[in-house]
């Protein structure tokens, strides 16, 4: 298991524009993705679970990405994270 840090940018938290976009993205990859905020965790592939961390301006999520092809699948979702204006 890998894992890496992301900071929400985004004015109104991670809503429904950008949780939609992260769960497209990491429905993409093989390995299984979670996100994690405080003591909450969700699957990344699950709008709902994204939408369900309550994820505000400046809240720190924690990314766990766990399978064969974990590292690949990291270094392409954090690539899309760190591109991606909603979050930092």
């Amino acid at each position: 298991m890998t894992n890496f840090t992301f900071i929400v940018k985004d004015p109104m938290g991670l809503h429904a524009r950008p949780a939609g976009l992260l769960a497209k993205e990491a429905a993409k990859y093989a390995s299984k993705i979670t996100l994690k905020k405080g003591d909450k965790s969700g699957d990344a592939k699950r709008i709902f679970n994204i939408m369900g961390l309550n994820v505000k301006t400046g809240d720190t999520i924690e990314v766990s990405v766990e399978g064969e092809s974990e590292q690949e699948d990291k270094a392409a979702l954090e690539a899309f994270i760190r591109e991606n204006e909603a979050f930092e």
